[in-house]
């Protein structure tokens, strides 16, 4: 027994003419809330009021941005403005050390230099970092190699 599976399942039913009942929807309710505001107001203020909310309908209706609908743009938009933010700061480091620093690590540098014979870079600001290059330096110092060794 064979079975017929729908092909396009994304696209919408027009029910109203050309229009999908969204469509119809935001278009008979901005319609409709321009002829209220026309009917309450006198024409020199029905227009301007109107206008921006014939606008709205129609994008609400018809435009798309990136293929997307534009209220899905507009509930981002509010979750956007209204939700919480995080903010992540990423503190710099200064951009002139101290002279106090510098000589610190300088003779740190020369004393790790002389000592292992090796070269050894600049020591960071992390203390994580410097066990690790210390560990690894102290490993290499008592296996007799500066590092590893290949034989083909």
């Amino acid at each position: 027994m064979q079975y017929q599976v729908p092909q396009f399942i994304e696209v919408e039913d027009k029910i109203f003419g050309p229009l999908t009942l969204k469509q119809f929807i935001y278009v008979a309710g901005g319609g409709g809330l321009c002829l209220a505001i026309y009917t309450l107001l006198p024409l020199y203020l029905a227009i301007p009021l109107s206008l921006p909310v014939a606008i709205f309908s129609l994008a609400l209706a018809f435009y798309q941005i990136n293929g997307r609908p534009f209220i899905i743009a507009m509930e981002h938009a509010v979750g956007y403005f209204f939700g919480t933010k995080l903010y992540l700061w990423k503190q710099r480091a200064p951009d002139m050390p101290s002279i106090q620093s510098q000589a610190d690590a300088a003779s740190r540098t020369a004393t790790s230099e002389a000592h292992l014979g090796l070269t050894v870079p600049k020591l960071s600001n992390s203390k994580l970092k410097d066990l690790s290059w210390s560990l690894n330096i102290k490993d290499r110092q008592n296996a007799g190699s500066n590092g590893p060794e290949f034989q083909i």
